[in-house]
């Protein structure tokens, strides 16, 4: 009798054990395959946004006055490649901190520029400069020509974002610049400072697109001396990290196709093998 009831309490441990597994098991081959399918669709995100700006790249270039609408006409515009001119607000160059090029950690160098012929500003994302490591206070020094200046680029959305804690950011480096609260303070900075007299004062920043210039600006205005600025536009291709997606997808479904084996080999191949 008590050999009886031994035998069942080992069976129901052995049951006890197994439910165990298999939930387990399941439980974790579900998470990888999901997590797998995750990175499929994020590639194939990246795949239809990449041929989505080649299509808008294709697009013939647009100029200063297509930028003068809404900025909610001017989203479905993303992507095309632009060509604008107009004068630098250089006092109020931004340099977004943390931001890598080619290896390297630097600054994003932000300036807003006043259309020609308008009182609109859009900022310009002009380039990257790396920082100085030994005084990280110390601030690039941009060569930013005055007059009227024309440039090159591909209208984007905002600036990029990395993580922070929240809260308005100011002073010239910043983890982050969010447009709405840059057009409000740039807006009362303006209303304190002289403007040229052959220009309108600056009226309205636009905040849900900016210009991420691609190639050297020209100066129009032959009185002022120009100076290349130096900066760094290698930015980063919308579809890179596509074959970083795949190859994090097959290692998900590998992770969990190994679960499934190893769940199977322990469970009914193992033991079968060791009673014969």
């Amino acid at each position: 009798m008590q050999q009886d009831k031994s035998w069942a309490d080992y069976v129901a441990s052995v049951s006890w054990r197994q439910g165990v597994l298999w939930i387990a098991t399941s439980l974790g081959v579900l998470t990888t395959a999901a997590l797998g399918q995750w990175q499929l669709s994020r590639a194939a995100q990246k795949e239809a946004l990449f041929a989505q700006l080649q299509s808008q790249a294709a697009q013939p270039t647009l100029t200063g006055a297509d930028l003068l609408q809404p900025d909610s006409q001017l989203q479905p515009l993303i992507g095309r490649r632009v060509q604008v001119s107009g004068r630098w607000l250089a006092e109020h160059t931004v340099f977004l901190d943390n931001r890598p090029m080619q290896g390297r950690t630097g600054f994003y160098v932000l300036t807003p520029l006043q259309i020609s012929g308008s009182e609109l500003v859009v900022v310009v994302q002009r380039g990257w400069v790396p920082r100085n490591f030994e005084q990280r206070s110390q601030l690039p020094d941009i060569s930013t020509p005055e007059g009227v200046v024309t440039l090159e680029g591909r209208l984007v959305g905002p600036p990029s974002r990395l993580y922070d804690l929240g809260g308005a950011e100011t002073g010239s480096i910043r983890q982050n610049l969010d447009l709405k609260s840059f057009g409000v303070e740039l807006q009362s900075q303006i209303k304190l400072q002289p403007q040229p007299l052959l220009y309108a004062p600056p009226n309205r920043l636009m905040t849900q697109v900016s210009v991420q210039q691609t190639a050297e600006m020209k100066v129009l205005d032959l009185g002022h001396k120009f100076q290349e600025d130096g900066l760094q536009r290698n930015w980063p291709v919308i579809n890179s990290g596509v074959d970083k997606h795949y190859g994090y997808a097959f290692q998900w479904f590998a992770l969990s196709l190994l679960m499934v084996g190893l769940f199977l080999w322990f469970q009914f191949f193992k033991p079968r093998s060791y009673h014969e």
